[in-house]
């Protein structure tokens, strides 16, 4: 199972926790549809970023999706030519979404090479071209894109030496090669990795991530932060979930706080001082509430 259904699939268990409220969560997400196709970013633009959390959270609630639309919107977009590497694997997830339907395999294939041009000489994968070094975030986002056109990862071996070389003393994962202590993302987006590269979890890392919850509900980006947001309580609990790590006593307080983030309009919010609401964080709620439900 690849990355992304093994996300939705749990995803779909959020209605559980929503009850009634799941319809208020489907009418935002579609509210959040441009007549170009495409779902809206913070500036109310068409953004294959925030496609890709809308087309994942309908089909998370099992709803219609916008297929002849979102589609031709995609089409519109070729093989990526001209997009930075986020979006070169947003496309490849929004068409995974649309079940890979319209991307001819000659044109996922030049997608994948232009995926490929962000390669680090170290082997990993940066966003940004021309790095020496891979990040955590580029790494997990080439490997998920390579499945998402069911292709396999080149040179494996070399991800998992930059994943190594990113991993922290304190237990935790950098981002970024140089940074001396771990961030919960980055550490659980190293959890998923290996964990589906069949790679072994270091057990201090899965301790290191369980400690950045809050005792009041939540997990921080990094042990100092002062407040939890939604994006590190999700990616978080999918990661310690997924390395089988009891999360029994963390789960109603990490209910009460994905609650405290719900909003009336359908949608959930990043964090207690975000009152933006968008396609993004809502995924991250139905993601969080559906391992929580579990």
């Amino acid at each position: 199972m690849s990355f992304r259904l093994e996300m939705l699939q749990v995803a779909r268990l959020a209605p559980r926790a929503l009850g009634e409220s799941a319809d208020l969560v489907k009418q935002f997400l579609l509210s959040q549809l441009t007549d170009e196709g495409g779902f809206k970013n913070r500036d109310g633009k068409a953004d294959l970023y925030y496609t890709v959390f809308g087309l994942e959270g309908l089909l998370a609630l099992q709803a219609g999706l916008p297929r002849e639309k979102t589609g031709a919107w995609l089409a519109r977009l070729g093989d990526g030519e001209g997009l930075d590497f986020v979006h070169l694997c947003c496309l490849a997830r929004c068409w995974a979404a649309l079940g890979g339907e319209g991307l001819p395999p000659e044109k996922g294939l030049r997608l994948a090479e232009r995926i490929a041009a962000y390669r680090t000489p170290g082997g990993g994968f940066h966003p940004n071209s021309g790095r020496a070094q891979g990040s955590a975030y580029g790494c997990l986002l080439a490997a998920a894109a390579y499945e998402d056109l069911r292709l396999p990862l080149p040179r494996p071996e070399e991800v998992r030496q930059c994943m190594d070389e990113l991993r922290s003393a304190d237990g935790g994962w950098t981002n970024e090669a140089g940074l001396p202590l771990g961030i919960a993302p980055a550490t659980a987006a190293a959890l998923a990795l290996y964990r589906r590269m069949r790679w072994e979890v270091p057990a201090q890392s899965i301790d290191w991530l369980m400690g950045c919850c809050r005792a009041e509900g939540g997990f921080v980006a990094f042990p100092q932060s002062p407040i939890p947001d939604l994006l590190s309580t999700a990616v978080s609990l999918h990661g310690l979930v997924g390395a089988e790590a009891d999360i029994s006593r963390i789960k109603e307080p990490c209910l009460d706080f994905v609650d405290s983030l719900w909003s009336a309009e359908g949608g959930f919010h990043g964090n207690w001082t975000d009152h933006t609401l968008d396609c993004e964080y809502t995924y991250y709620g139905l993601l969080a509430l559906g391992h929580l439900s579990l």
